[in-house]
């Protein structure tokens, strides 16, 4: 627990804690979780958006929940969901093999650098850009989708109104104040939700692949996984840019309650701002410590 941030006294604009179940909004300027997430956002000089879900009980945790911040590679996982979709109708589109040249690499191919001469298949693609957050992974996918304005559309097709991808990785924008290739936390979150342990648009077997290749993400060791106690499962899908962006989204498991489904954002004012991978993780710590207090699952596994 980070209980040590407890003792600042910082106001902002309040975070909201929704209990469908309780049927009320309780709203403070003053407690203790709001408190922490105004130091946070000083100590950075930058901004925090949350969206969290408890699913056990729809408790929802949200803060600037509904501004747009840039996505950057969180968009991957939306790419990766328009092309499971896809699959549906297509028998075997997973195996499909596609076939590339040095020129369609650019940085960061951990995956997709190994294999020009052989290509690989979509399904390939798929796990390298979600485990490894491979660029040209996410791009040859797209082209595949029909570019950036095909996974917008999917977005918008299963809720996510806010969603506006315009480019390919290597020219996603970073600016807070362009609302190009952005979304607001909130429907991110419930994206996240949807596309992972909903019942609507992926099948079983789809999320279980997207689940797996989440589980194993080498990217997110010190966001969202360095907030949660030890025992937990995360899997989770990172972003990252000038601005001093640290994305992470994402579901938590603890080892016998239901799912907390995540969408944290973070963003500075400066180009050239350090991303603070630790403000993400502590965001994760103060949004769990708050779910145990309304669930008794969650508190004793906590």
């Amino acid at each position: 627990m980070i209980t040590f941030l407890r003792k600042y006294i910082f106001l902002i604009a309040p975070i909201v804690v929704f209990s469908s179940n309780a049927g009320t909004l309780l709203a403070s300027n003053t407690n203790a979780t709001q408190k922490i997430f105004a130091k946070l956002e000083s100590s950075f000089n930058g901004k925090i958006g949350v969206y969290a879900i408890n699913t056990a009980n729809n408790e929802v945790i949200q803060y600037r929940a509904d501004e747009y911040f840039p996505v950057q590679s969180t968009m991957k996982l939306i790419g990766v969901s328009a092309l499971l979709q896809q699959s549906h109708a297509k028998k075997n589109l997973l195996q499909q093999t596609i076939h590339y040249t040095k020129n369609d690499l650019m940085y960061w191919h951990p995956i997709t650098g190994k294999y020009i001469i052989n290509g690989m298949t979509l399904e390939s693609l798929s796990e390298a850009a979600i485990t490894y957050s491979d660029n040209p992974a996410i791009n040859l996918i797209m082209k595949h989708l029909g570019g950036p304005k095909a996974i917008t559309e999917f977005a918008h097709s299963i809720g996510n109104k806010t969603f506006n991808v315009e480019h390919y990785e290597g020219n996603l924008n970073s600016n807070p104040k362009n609302t190009e290739d952005s979304s607001t936390p909130k429907d991110m979150a419930i994206s996240v939700q949807k596309l992972t342990i909903g019942d609507d648009i992926l099948t079983k077997s789809e999320q279980t692949k997207l689940l797996t290749w989440m589980k194993a993400n080498t990217t997110g060791y010190k966001r969202i996984r360095a907030g949660v106690p030890g025992g937990f499962t995360v899997a989770d899908k990172t972003g990252s840019g000038d601005y001093g962006i640290a994305n992470d989204i994402g579901i938590v498991w603890s080892p016998s309650c239901k799912p907390i489904v995540l969408a944290i954002y973070t963003v500075n004012s400066k180009q050239t701002a350090k991303a603070r991978e630790d403000i993400v993780a502590s965001t994760t710590n103060l949004v769990l410590d708050e779910f145990a207090k309304h669930d008794v699952c969650f508190k004793a596994a906590y």
